[in-house]
């Protein structure tokens, strides 16, 4: 995929975006940060935002201090895929974590010459520099999934930490959860916990769910966003699923999927199949927000102009996540 030229219409948007929460208004329309950017990911450390989103070729870094100035920073190409072999072809979904006091970026790759479900994996770089736009990425393998799949994210509960992952699984794509003794290894068993149930999972003809992004709730709660459908339709969604802070999460029955999708396609906000997110805090760590992929306008099918949107979001009564407040 091409990167297009950023104009600085994106960073001003987003700049509005950000203002007109802190005054809690409603905007009429919602804008993208940068031209382009699927599957965009953020984390934070030490005041600083690292971004990075699918490429195809590569992966990239973005460094801010201020998400709304995100188009005025400049992309560094951290990582090429070798010319050849299991992980040369197809780079996406990358996602940086800092992990034991290193920095690990999780992407999904496939074999230039096997360019298909059967052939795609999750791979994890290793970088010991304290800024992860500098010092040596080494590529640490290929996490050992039973199924092929896509889309490996990694978080930490209540001491432990858990890889979920897409896997394909006969005609559909499940989530499938294990548990990790190091930032590149898993341990046994690895549980699926979703697979798609409702009809909002299986638009676009297929039957989806895929990149899955933990977050922790005000109490302790587990949530876990996944994207339904396939990406080619406007019908492709946010659903959640959630388990108590208490759970043992390698046990399917400790998850609760939503009946309805947590965030859809909103043409009265100017965005339609909203999907593949990521969180982050404000700046003060006091606001919490979402940053997804989503297209300007109908039937935009899965490209490249997918583009970053992000907005604020709250908690309902209930303790979940409610994406639609903030909007």
């Amino acid at each position: 995929m091409k990167r297009s030229r950023v104009k600085p219409v994106f960073a001003a948007a987003a700049g509005v975006l950000f203002a007109m929460a802190a005054q809690a208004q409603t905007p009429a329309a919602m804008h993208p940060l940068l031209p382009t950017g699927p599957d965009p990911w953020v984390t934070q450390r030490d005041g600083v935002y690292y971004y990075t989103s699918t490429e195809g070729n590569r992966i990239s870094l973005r460094k801010a201090t201020d998400m709304t100035r995100l188009a005025d920073a400049t992309p560094v190409v951290v990582w090429r895929p070798p010319a050849e072999g299991a992980n040369s072809h197809s780079i996406w979904a990358p996602e940086l974590h800092f992990l034991d006091g290193k920095w690990y970026l999780y992407y999904s790759a496939s074999d230039k010459a096997h360019d298909d479900d059967a052939h795609r994996h999750v791979w994890v770089l290793e970088n010991a520099s304290a800024d992860p736009t500098q010092g040596e990425w080494v590529d640490k393998g290929m996490l050992k999934t039973h199924l092929t799949g896509i889309d490996g994210t990694v978080f930490d509960h209540a001491g432990k930490r858990y890889f979920v992952y897409s896997a394909y699984v006969d005609d559909h794509s499940d989530l499938i959860i294990a548990p990790m003794s190091n930032p590149w290894t898993l341990g046994e068993p690895q549980v699926d916990i979703a697979h798609p149930t409702y009809s909002w999972e299986m638009q676009g003809g297929r039957k989806i769910l895929e990149a899955p992004e933990f977050i922790e709730g005000p109490k302790g709660e587990v949530f876990l966003t996944y994207s339904a459908s396939a990406c080619w339709s406007d019908g492709y969604s946010l659903g959640l699923l959630s388990a108590k802070a208490n759970a043992n999460l390698l046990d399917p029955a400790s998850w609760r999927k939503s009946p309805t999708q947590a965030l859809a396609s909103s043409p009265a906000h100017g965005f339609y199949a909203p999907g593949h997110n990521g969180f982050f805090k404000s700046p003060d760590g006091k606001q919490d927000w979402i940053i997804f992929h989503a297209n300007g306008g109908p039937d935009w099918k899965c490209t490249a102009r997918r583009a970053p949107y992000i907005m604020p979001f709250s908690w309902s009564d209930k303790g979940e996540p409610d994406f639609m407040s903030g909007k």
